[in-house]
């Protein structure tokens, strides 16, 4: 389905607010004499500020959640801000919740709080996924422009300063960076000066569209008495071997915050070790009791930002961060505390 204009799209958010409040479509009223939001609904006695974003990326869901705070701030209870979109993300509905706002999707699903009601519908389908093939600025090169500046979240870079520290063509590089702008996910200084336009905001982004499995994964079982003698005998064994490595996952998350125990250690290889190496580490490919993962990665830049921590190579905090999404045992609060402690940003004025 194609949203034609922002009209279409509001009169959409009516009919649907109708919908779900029992209430004909003719008695949902809008008023347009505020200008500071994109339509108010009136409906029984309940007032819709509604600010339409065509795009649910965490960056416009976050200054649309603070203009309806402001305007609503001018009228009286019975008034909702409602954030409306074609299909809601789940970083949009986190700032949705952390800023006290609804929100509704053209889709069907929504969360609204008001006096006396409270709906929450989630399941339905994307009805507005875009035709042929998208253009990710999160695929996996372009992505190496969104990990340096949150490896470098206080630097300014000029195009060819970025594209150079990336190993990336400037042309290509320009052309990343203009959708990342569009999206207000960076910005520019007076000097054309390129830097996150919030870390925040672009990182759950990029967290949102991750895909772990892309990588080339291999599964397997190392005999071991600990996983933390499995971690660091693994990255010596590797070393030794000449193979360049960078541990992720819950292994390199527990080294650089030291959250809870863990099982499963991963490490990406820039090279795949051949059977005799395999074989010294009495490594077998085993799916279901697999305590290595042994990841071929997509691209290069996984690599960006690797640190040492008690003597083992791990990727940047960003990058475990965004691969603890795939892990299994506690990897979602490993992910929560590493953000909490390693990736905490001062947002840009």
């Amino acid at each position: 389905m194609k949203i034609s204009s922002a009209r279409h799209a509001l009169v959409r958010v009516a009919e649907l607010l109708a919908e779900v409040l029992g209430l004909p479509e003719a008695d949902v009223l809008r008023e347009t004499s505020d200008p500071r939001v994109d339509a108010v609904l009136h409906a029984g006695n309940l007032t819709f500020l509604v600010e339409w974003k065509p795009s649910a990326q965490a960056a416009p869901i976050a200054h649309a959640s603070m203009q309806l705070k402001q305007a609503a701030a001018r009228r009286g209870k019975r008034t909702v801000p409602l954030v409306a979109v074609p299909h809601m993300s789940d970083a949009g509905k986190r700032y949705c919740a952390e800023a006290g706002v609804s929100w509704i999707d053209l889709s069907g699903n929504m969360s609204i709080e008001a006096p006396g009601i409270r709906l929450h519908v989630e399941g339905r389908p994307n009805r507005f996924k875009p035709r042929g093939r998208p253009s990710d600025v999160f695929a996996p090169k372009s992505a190496r422009i969104a990990r340096w500046l949150l490896i470098h979240p206080d630097r300014t870079f000029g195009l060819r300063e970025l594209a150079a520290e990336t190993a990336m063509d400037p042309g290509f590089s320009s052309r990343i960076l203009a959708r990342l702008e569009r999206e207000g996910l960076v910005a520019r200084d007076e000097s054309g000066a390129i830097r996150t336009a919030d870390p925040e905001h672009l990182l759950d982004a990029w967290h949102a569209s991750y895909d772990f499995s892309k990588h080339g994964i291999t599964r397997g079982h190392i005999p071991a008495r600990s996983s933390e003698a499995l971690l660091h005998d693994l990255a010596a064994a590797l070393d030794q071997h000449g193979v360049e490595y960078a541990a992720t996952g819950l292994g390199a998350a527990w080294l650089l915050s030291r959250f809870a125990g863990f099982r499963l250690v991963t490490f990406y290889l820039r090279d795949p070790l051949g059977t005799k190496a395999l074989a010294d580490l009495d490594f077998r490919e085993d799916e279901r009791g697999a305590n290595v993962w042994l990841v071929a990665p997509n691209d290069e830049g996984v690599f960006h930002g690797a640190t040492q921590a008690k003597g083992i190579r791990c990727a940047h905090p960003v990058q475990i961060y965004l691969d603890l999404k795939a892990h299994p045992e506690r990897a979602h609060e490993a992910a929560a505390h590493l953000r909490k402690i390693l990736l905490t940003w001062k947002r840009h004025g």
